[in-house]
């Protein structure tokens, strides 16, 4: 991921646990970024939803976003939860969601570490270059 962010200067590589209302406000869209765990969003994922939601709804409306989801089998129920509270938020979805399956279904390749292949890391780079592009282009 810091790869990712280093790619443009415009964009800010942010842990949920770290961001705050105001850096959601000082952001012009959004690309979130998280695993699923049990078939929901991660934990850090969901508090710092919990934590930002009111303080910043009806302050970043129409605002372009953009999910990558890390699956252990579907990621359908973290992608459906995510949409869900940017629909809240009234965001603005501009590319399809990617959810990245790794296919972990025993306790052993549950608990392994992961990496994630290089084709799959090249779509996620530029999905956000997309939507940085679309950004500077004034398209979304």
């Amino acid at each position: 991921m810091a790869r990712a962010a280093a790619v443009s200067e415009v964009a800010r590589l942010m842990p949920a646990g770290d961001v705050e209302p105001a850096d959601l406000l000082a952001a012009s869209a959004y690309l979130f970024v998280c695993p699923e765990n049990l078939a929901a969003l991660s934990g850090g994922m969901k508090e710092m939803f919990d934590r930002n939601y009111y303080p910043v709804l009806g302050k970043i409306e129409g605002r372009p976003y953009a999910t990558i989801i890390a699956a252990g089998s579907d990621g359908e129920n973290a992608q459906k939860q995510l949409d869900r509270i940017a629909k809240g938020w009234r965001l603005k979805r501009v590319a399809e969601p990617m959810i990245v399956n790794f296919d972990a279904q025993t306790p052993e390749a549950i608990m392994a570490d992961k990496t994630v292949p290089e084709d799959v890391l090249k779509r996620c780079r530029e999905l956000g270059e997309g939507l940085a592009e679309g950004i500077s282009l004034g398209v979304f």
